[in-house]
């Protein structure tokens, strides 16, 4: 057989059975069974756990030190910091290795402010945190000489020297110290801070010098800045600046010196010798206003202080006339005061008084004598003698008895309408030759009206409320309006200029293109100029305000130009001109057929003859005598602007607000043409001129 056929079968057991061809085949041996005391020991596991744990380990440190990041931590501080570091991590010196994430850190360092925060640590290999902790406070104690300075720091007060231990931020600390009568003083103190201790001592400089001022008398007080400091020749501490020194003693004149005072530099000031001072009288005398004389000198009228040279005799001199003279001699010490009271002797006059009606009071220099006819002994001076009686005008006059003479005095007393009529002129001319003419509403049928209109009324406006006025006072309006010939008197340089090639600047046009404070104060001028009180209050070329009570020339009031263009005996004009509207003939100028192409609007049918304004007084005047009440220029009145009120209280002579933004406008002019606009009751307000704004002055009779 070939090698391949040598192999035999294999027999359960893994053994092949034993041949007698093969010496060295395996033969079965017989099974013997274990002994059952004995067991199969197996090796320990132990060793393969710590193996294990160390392989692990090794691992966790290789894959931290593979993934972990430097991360520096630099701290500016001085001092050693203690830091910590949340989570895991390996201190190097200053670098930590650590893996990327969100750690909490924090420092410690002696003398500074614990400091703590999240970190992220990112994926960069190499990271630096820079730590700069907030450093404490330092202690510091401030001393000063002399103590008790006060301390202030940014302007707030902290305390007064010694201060012990203050708690002041690090860093250099503005320090301004004051104490009076010492030169204050700026410290910077440069705080170490990190509770380290500081010490500040300042020595504050005097604020002073010593002043000695010498006088004669020695005895002599000195004042500083009017309080009491010591006596001359004594030593006085003054604060350094400007002083007024003084120096006083009893019966002499103070003497003054102004000082300046520089502190540390001390000053003897050259003697004073005082004057001294005058004796004074206090002179009085009944009556009272005589004249006095002092050595034949006059010295004025009682009462009367009056100063004497010390030492010597004076011959003093009291007298007045229509009375006996008195004089006496006086000498005063230096500085005395003395008084005296001197009575003089009247010389007397007789004087009879024969009075109409005879049951008149007769008062002389405001006492009343009784009523009716009398004779009187008075002092032969000038003496002020009044007659009252009930319903009728007082008279006051002056009268001047004489020595031994008997004189009789007749006084006829008028009833008050008499004697109002009798003191007012009814036609008066100002300086400029304006014709103003006499209005009394007291001795018409109607002094009380309505001004404004109906709701009703055609072409009435909103500012036209009824309301009730009385006007008690006479006053005077000018005729016509003011022009521009007379108002270039008061300023030269006017010009009232054109319109359309139509001008407005002839000598006889009414004046245009003013305020209404230019209005106001060419009254004043006019009034000054007739030396009558000025109407308006003026402040440095503004007027804001007036006086009621004067005289001097003004605009009319509103309700005075209402009174004088409407009422009419018991009745009430609508218009200038009437009733009629439009007028059928030329009686007043606004804006006609003529003017269209100048104002716009017109009055359809109606010629006035004039484009613009017209001279003064061309038309008719009205039911007083007036002109242009209802055209040529619009006028302003005196009145500030205001829309009255329906249920006010009854006003008597209103005159409005002191001062206004805007004054009121009353009347038509030669631009308007509408209904509303060429009504007596129309009512217009402005501060600033106009093309078609003029006035006319009046003034109060009384």
């Amino acid at each position: 057989m070939t090698e391949k056929d040598d192999t035999r079968p294999i027999t359960a057991g893994g053994f092949s059975p034993a041949s007698s061809d093969n010496p060295e085949a395996l033969t079965p041996a017989g099974f013997q069974p274990l002994d059952p005391g004995k067991r199969l020991e197996r090796p320990p596991i132990w060793p393969k756990l710590i193996l294990g744990v160390i392989g692990l380990l090794i691992a966790g440190v290789l894959f931290f030190l593979l993934t972990a990041r430097s991360l520096e931590v630099q701290v500016d501080a001085i001092g050693e910091a203690m830091i910590e570091v949340e989570g895991i991590n390996v201190p190097l010196g200053k670098r930590y290795l650590i893996r990327p994430g969100r750690y909490q850190i924090s420092v410690a360092v002696p003398g500074y402010r614990d400091w703590q925060q999240d970190v992220l640590v990112t994926d960069a290999d190499s990271q630096q945190l820079v730590v700069t902790p907030a450093i404490l406070p330092g202690r510091v104690t401030l001393l000063s000489e002399p103590p008790g300075a006060s301390v202030a720091i940014a302007g707030q007060v902290i305390g007064s020297t010694p201060l012990q231990a203050l708690n002041l931020e690090a860093g250099p600390t503005p320090l301004n110290i004051t104490l009076p009568r010492y030169q204050p003083q700026q410290e910077l103190l440069e705080v170490t801070g990190r509770g380290i201790e500081q010490t500040l001592s300042v020595a504050l400089a005097p604020d002073w010098a010593n002043i000695t001022a010498m006088a004669k008398p020695e005895d002599a007080a000195v004042w500083i800045d009017d309080e009491p400091r010591g006596s001359a020749g004594e030593i006085i501490e003054v604060l350094s600046g400007k002083h007024r020194l003084s120096l006083r003693a009893p019966g002499y004149i103070e003497a003054t010196i102004d000082l300046s005072v520089v502190a540390g530099v001390h000053q003897v000031l050259e003697p004073v010798t005082l004057v001294p001072a005058a004796g004074v009288l206090d002179l009085q005398s009944n009556p009272t206003a005589a004249n006095v004389t002092v050595d034949g000198e006059f010295m004025g009228l009682t009462p009367l202080s009056l100063e004497l040279t010390p030492a010597r005799e004076h011959r003093v001199q009291v007298n007045k006339v229509g009375y006996s003279r008195k004089s006496f001699n006086l000498a005063l010490d230096k500085g005395a005061i003395a008084k005296r009271v001197v009575t003089l002797d009247p010389k007397l006059g007789n004087i009879a008084f024969e009075l109409t009606p005879s049951n008149a009071e007769l008062f002389i220099n405001g006492r009343s004598q009784g009523r009716g006819n009398q004779a009187l002994d008075l002092a032969a001076v000038e003496q002020r003698v009044e007659v009252r009686l009930e319903g009728y005008a007082s008279q006051r006059l002056r009268v001047t008895p004489r020595e031994g003479l008997e004189q009789v005095l007749t006084v006829a007393l008028l009833t008050e309408a008499e004697a109002r009529k009798a003191a007012l002129k009814p036609e008066i001319t100002s300086a400029l030759g304006q014709s103003l003419l006499l209005i009394d509403p007291l001795a018409e049928p109607m002094n009380s009206f309505s001004m404004g209109a109906s709701r009703r009324e055609p072409g009435r406006r909103s500012n036209e409320v009824l309301h009730n006025v009385t006007l008690e006072r006479a006053f005077y309006l000018a005729t016509t309006e003011t022009t521009n010939a007379q108002f270039r008197l008061f300023l030269e340089s006017h010009d009232s200029g054109q319109i359309e090639g139509n001008s407005l600047n002839r000598e006889q046009q009414p004046v245009v293109k003013i305020s209404w404070q230019q209005a106001a104060r060419f009254c004043n001028w006019l009034s000054i100029k007739e030396g009558l009180p000025p109407f308006y209050r003026d402040t440095q070329g503004i007027i804001d305000g007036y006086n009621p009570s004067s005289t001097g020339y003004r605009l009319p009031s509103e309700a005075e130009w209402s009174f004088a263009g409407r009422v009419e005996g018991e009745s009430y004009r609508k218009f200038a001109w009437g009733e009629d509207f439009p007028p059928n003939l030329p009686v007043v100028n606004v804006a006609d057929n003529t003017s269209a192409l100048v104002t716009g609007r017109i009055l359809n049918g109606y010629a006035d003859g004039y484009i613009v304004a017209a001279p003064v007084g061309s038309f008719p005047k009205n039911h007083r005598g007036l002109f242009d009440m209802g055209g040529n220029v619009a006028e302003w009145v005196h009145d500030v602007y205001v829309i009255p009120s329906a249920n006010a209280q009854i006003a008597t002579d209103p005159l409005g607000a002191l001062k206004g933004d805007n004054y009121t406008v009353r009347g038509a002019s030669w631009a308007l043409s509408r209904l509303a606009e060429l009504r007596l009751t129309f009512r217009d307000y402005g501060a600033s001129g106009r093309d078609d704004l003029g006035f006319r002055i009046a003034r109060y009779a009384e």
